[in-house]
């Protein structure tokens, strides 16, 4: 059974070799599926628990140390596959004392397991590992280990890996689908510094220098991180609707005081999106700022923050309206995050939309929520300058392809659209408290949202999500005016797009059902139409 089993290994290694050998520029490759598939040798076990404990040696820029996995086994399989990117190289893996063998396709490890794996049973393997994690080179974009110092000469380290792969830095699944349900993470680092990541601190080991921190809840791979520096801290604890939550805030000593200040947007955004989006989904671990010496990023219960202590994106509005600099961009965008993201997260990366779409529009619910629905309906407008168009928002399955940047401000602007089609904020209100509770501490797909959206708006929106997700077509409304009567239809629209759309004449609301067919309707209006432009489309008055 293990030769037939890795047989089959080498056979199924040697076609998708062959394929990328085979194709012509600008596809996917083997690496691409290996990373971006539900590979055979991952389906058959389901994640546990992961105790990643390592050293940080800052002096040389290299780590060591090992991940414990524990899994449950699902199917009596013999080869599981372990992911760790170069020059990061493994050095032994063991099961119950014993070495494993293991064969390897620069990313993708695949370990030949000697103990009968039972169906129903929960196993372990230890991976050890060490080497020089990749350099990042623009964090957290190309991200990796961000080596950096302070402005008092002390190191200055952080992790980022969306998109790259948390497997930049350690071994572990990785790939979106499996979230492990718990999980400890030690850190040793050089006497002076400390460590700060995920979940809840539980013990120093003031000898050695190590950190341990522990996360109650399930978290996605690249939301895992480590945080290193001459930190100081603050604290204040937020009545919130699953009770007391500790807000936790870890800067640098010298930026103590302008913290203070700028993190008074973190409560207010909590305030805000358990209103809006429901409870904080990690009560148990905690909610963390942490100062990072790169822009940002959306770890679990561990938001890192660098946006200089400004308010806007680096000190500029993104919306171009004067409403962006109301708020500190990194602490709404990033912590929005807590709900989609780390709360909601994508099975497949190409359906990442679901992670920033929602998040981008987040924005504007908490400008909604203190200043109003017209300034939010304003800088959700004005950030459509933003957009590109240049390729769907969804990407291409089971490759580890993310899609279109698109997915931030078009569809930003494509929920913002489906609020006004929904026309009753406390309704749409119910919907996005809804999702987090019916997917909560999940893994989802595109269709299982738009399934969710459509049943609870009590509407068909399959063409709507077809029309934005999945084509770069904007639809146009044509119209022309003749003697009190409008004549209308859309353009550049996918099969049986009929989205309604609102207009006003002298502030009295119309509505108009348009299809790809002119269809004439008597306004009482030769001038003064005002077609809404909360709605995501082109207007051509003909």
């Amino acid at each position: 059974m293990k030769k037939a089993l890795l047989l089959v290994f080498l056979l199924s290694t040697f076609l998708a070799l062959s394929q990328e050998l085979l194709s012509p520029k600008n596809t996917f490759t083997a690496q691409d599926t290996l990373r971006g598939s539900i590979t055979p040798e991952r389906a058959w076990w389901d994640l546990n628990f992961y105790h990643l404990n390592i050293e940080v040696k800052p002096e040389n820029k290299f780590i060591s140390g090992s991940n414990t996995i524990i899994y449950k086994v699902l199917e009596e399989q013999q080869i599981l596959q372990i992911d760790l990117q170069p020059p990061l190289k493994i050095n032994k893996i063991t099961q119950d004392g014993k070495e494993l063998k293991f064969t390897s396709k620069i990313n993708a490890h695949f370990v030949q397991l000697l103990k009968k794996q039972k169906k129903g049973d929960f196993n372990k393997i230890i991976v050890h590992y060490s080497g020089k994690p990749k350099k990042a080179k623009n964090a957290p974009w190309d991200g990796g280990f961000s080596w950096k110092k302070d402005v008092n000469g002390k190191d200055f380290i952080a992790t980022s890996c969306q998109g790259l792969g948390a497997s930049v830095w350690w071994p572990n699944k990785d790939h979106m689908y499996d979230e492990v349900d718990s999980m400890a993470i030690s850190v040793k680092v050089p006497k002076g510094l400390m460590n700060v990541s995920n979940g809840r601190l539980r013990k120093i080991d003031k000898e050695t220098n190590t950190y341990h921190w522990f996360v109650k809840n399930p978290i996605n791979n690249y939301g895992v991180n480590i945080n290193i520096g001459d930190y100081v801290s603050f604290s204040e604890k937020y009545k919130g609707e699953k009770g007391t939550l500790d807000m936790n805030y870890y800067v640098l000593h010298d930026n103590l005081e302008k913290a203070k200040k700028q993190f008074k947007d973190a409560p207010k955004m909590m305030k805000s999106f358990e209103h809006w989006l429901g409870p904080y989904p990690f009560y148990e671990d905690s909610f963390k700022l942490v100062e990072v010496p790169y822009l940002g990023m959306e770890h679990q219960s561990s938001v890192t923050y660098g946006n200089n202590y400004k308010n806007g994106y680096l000190g500029r509005d993104l919306s171009g309206t004067g409403w962006g600099l109301k708020f500190d961009f990194i602490i709404i965008h990033e912590a929005g995050h807590e709900w989609f993201a780390n709360n909601i997260t994508n099975k497949d990366i190409a359906d990442m939309w679901i992670h920033e779409s929602f998040t981008a529009y987040s924005e504007s619910l908490f400008l909604d929520y203190y200043y109003g629905t017209k300034a939010a309906n304003e800088y959700i407008i004005g950030t459509r300058k933003n957009i590109l168009n240049n390729k769907p928002i969804i990407g291409i399955y089971n490759v580890n392809n993310e899609g279109s940047g698109d997915m931030y401000y078009k569809g930003a602007n494509m929920i913002h659209t489906l609020r006004q089609l929904i026309n009753d904020d406390e309704k749409w209100r119910t919907i996005l408290r809804g999702l987090n509770k019916e997917f909560y501490h999940k893994t989802v797909t595109t269709s299982e949202i738009e399934s969710y959206i459509s049943k609870h708006a009590n509407k068909d929106l399959f063409s709507f999500f077809n029309q934005y997700l999945r084509t770069t077509k904007i639809p146009q409304l044509e119209y022309i005016i003749n003697k009190g009567k409008i004549k209308y239809r859309y353009t550049n629209i996918v099969e049986d797009f009929n989205m309604p759309i609102r207009l006003y004449i002298k502030e009295q609301e119309y509505w108009l059902y348009p299809t790809c067919k002119w269809k004439t309707e008597s306004l009482n209006a030769n001038s003064g139409v005002v077609i809404d432009s909360n709605f995501y489309i082109k207007i051509k008055e003909l």
